[in-house]
């Protein structure tokens, strides 16, 4: 069990988990240890995946190994401790990454990104996020392991780490004016709760099978900005916005786990609130 990392104090300030978490340090690569944290878990959740936010040297060593080798040495290490079901976190980008898609064709959970177009423009992590979860789909089926798979859009909303993520960086950029412009496109989006509850939905329902679209709402990334301005005035929000094109992408199958996800302006209210009692707005 592993206790000494500073930046796991906030999960010790959970509810319970003086008596409820335990913590356990474990490599991606490092089959063993994986194998010691999973030993006698009946639900695993498969979370981590590396997102560099710099420029990257090694995509192989930094990226894609940790995501496919890392993923299937979770399931493995499930399948060993006899796990009743693994619930595997990918993403929308396994799913909408691909350029020639019909404009007027819906995208569901049986569409994969383009991983030759990943390839050549150096998407890693898109690539990595389609590489592992079409391998673990693969490998669960081979070794018999009931695995669901969960592909959330962008995850916005209050944190739990003091550590700002990659996801509502995106979102604060957006609120502080910093991208010059950004395309009036569809932005999909979820509220980290609600995707937290999909996981767990995910999980419990016994009819739940295969591969889940999570998105909470899809809108146009001006609506968005439009809707934070009217709920929280006095930034500096982005101004420029060019046209593309809109693929529509079908949620129904999330739905149907009885998955309700919350309005978008409480998601976007909540966020913001957060966002300026850590002093990550600027003044007003």
């Amino acid at each position: 069990m592993y206790q000494d990392d500073e930046k796991n104090a906030h999960l010790k300030k959970l509810d319970n988990a003086s008596t409820n978490l335990q913590l356990f340090k474990a490599d991606l690569l490092d089959y063993g240890a994986l194998s010691s944290a999973i030993s006698g878990c009946q639900g695993i959740f498969h979370v981590a995946s590396p997102a560099p936010a710099r420029d990257v040297s090694d995509p192989e060593k930094e990226i894609l190994d940790p995501a496919v080798k890392g993923t299937l040495n979770v399931l493995k290490a499930s399948k060993e401790a006899g796990a009743r079901r693994v619930v595997h976190v990918s993403s929308i980008l396994a799913i909408s990454m691909h350029p020639n898609w019909p404009q007027d064709r819906v995208m569901d959970e049986t569409c994969w990104s383009d991983k030759d177009f990943c390839l050549k423009d150096e998407h890693w992590y898109c690539l990595s996020k389609t590489l592992a979860e079409s391998s673990a789909l693969k490998y669960a089926q081979k070794i018999g392991l009931d695995l669901i798979s969960v592909c959330p859009t962008l995850v916005i909303g209050p944190m739990l780490q003091p550590v700002v993520n990659g996801s509502n960086r995106v979102f604060i950029q957006f609120l502080k004016g910093e991208i010059e412009m950004i395309p009036k496109n569809l932005q999909t989006i979820v509220d980290v709760r609600d995707c937290a509850e999909a996981l767990l939905l995910a999980f419990e329902d016994p009819k739940a099978c295969g591969r889940y679209i999570c998105v909470g709402h899809s809108i146009k990334k001006k609506e968005v900005i439009d809707i934070a301005k009217r709920l929280c005035p006095g930034y500096n929000y982005l101004k420029q916005y060019i046209d593309l094109c809109e693929v529509p992408i079908n949620t129904e199958r999330m739905l149907q786990l009885a998955w309700k996800p919350r309005p978008l302006e409480e998601t976007l209210v909540d966020a913001i609130k957060q966002f300026q009692e850590a002093g990550l707005l600027g003044g007003t």
